[in-house]
C-alpha cells in the first residue's frame, strides 16, 4: 500500500490544490491519504482545505492550531500575531468544521506506524522533535514507540533512526528506508508554509510495502496564497513568509 502524507496545510488551498494533482499523477498511485493535523492557522482559506480533507484522508489528526480554535488548547501564551491569527480563524472556520476538528485523535496507530502532529509523547503539549538531542530523548520511551513515527509540526523534513544501543542519527531526505531493527520517527514537511528554506509545497509517500518514505516538492502559486493572506486582517508577515520558505 502507498499513503500520502500530508500535514500542515494551514489553510492555503493554492499549496494543496498543486500538491494533491502531483500526487495523483504518481505512478504506483497512492491508495490512501492520511493528514497529520494544522489543516488551519496562518492562511486564508481554512474552510476550502477543511472541506478537501475531510473528503480525502483516511483520517486527520488534530493539530495544535486545530486544536487551539476548536477549544481544546489554550494559547493565550502565542505571538501576539499568533493569538490574532487564531482569533480570526476560529471566527472564520465555519461551526460543522469546528466540530470536526474537536472529534480529531491526538494519535493513530495503525500496523506498526503511529501518527501524531507532534512529539509521539505527551500528545497534548505538541512537543517539537526536530534536533538529535530531541530525538535522542525519545529512546527512553521506546515502548511508546511505534516502528515508525510520523509527525509534522515543525513544517520541517526532519527525520531520525533511533536504535537502543547506537543512539540516533539524522537522514537525509528525500527517500528513508526503514530497516526492521531500528525505530524512526520522520516529519513529514509541511504542505502550506514550509519552514526549511524550500519555499515549495511538501508531501510524502509511505510505501507499506517497500518500507520507504518519499518526499516530493511542489511548486505552486505563491503569489495568489499571500495575496489572499494580504487581503485579510492576518498579519502580513506569514504571506510574506511563503516566498521564502522560513
Amino acid at each position: 500500500m502507498r499513503i500520502g502524507i500530508l500535514s500542515d496545510i494551514h489553510s492555503n488551498i493554492q499549496a494543496l490544490e498543486e500538491v494533491l494533482e502531483d500526487a495523483r499523477s504518481l505512478e504506483p498511485e497512492i491508495d490512501e491519504y492520511v493528514c497529520l493535523g494544522d489543516v488551519v492557522g496562518y492562511g486564508a482559506n481554512p474552510n476550502a482545505c477543511c472541506d478537501v480533507i475531510r473528503n480525502l484522508a483516511e483520517f486527520t489528526i488534530v493539530g495544535n492550531h486545530d486544536a487551539a480554535i476548536s477549544g481544546r488548547m489554550d494559547y493565550s501564551f502565542y505571538y501576539k500575531q499568533a493569538r490574532d491569527a487564531l482569533d480570526w480563524h476560529a471566527e472564520t472556520t465555519e461551526a460543522h468544521h469546528h466540530k470536526w476538528l474537536e472529534t480529531l485523535p491526538y494519535r493513530e496507530d495503525r500496523n506498526d506506524v503511529a501518527y501524531c502532529h507532534g512529539s509521539p509523547i505527551n500528545l497534548e503539549e505538541f512537543e517539537y522533535v526536530f534536533n538529535l538531542q530531541q530525538a535522542n530523548e525519545l529512546i527512553d520511551h521506546w515502548d511508546k514507540l511505534q516502528h515508525v513515527n510520523f509527525i509534522g509540526h515543525s513544517h520541517l523534513t526532519k527525520s531520525f533512526s533511533l536504535d537502543r544501543e547506537e543512539g540516533v542519527e539524522e537522514l537525509e531526505p528525500p527517500l528513508i528506508e526503514f530497516e526492521p531493527d531500528q525505530k524512526y520517527v520522520v516529519t513529514a514537511g509541511s504542505v502550506g508554509q514550509p519552514r526549511d528554506n524550500d519555499h515549495r509545497a511538501c508531501y510524502g509517500v509511505y510505501d507499506t510495502d517497500d518500507q520507504t518514505f518519499q518526499f516530493h516538492r511542489v511548486n505552486y502559486d505563491i503569489r495568489e496564497a499571500a495575496r489572499r493572506i494580504f487581503e485579510t486582517d492576518l498579519s502580513s508577515d506569514f504571506g510574506k513568509r511563503l516566498f521564502f520558505g522560513i
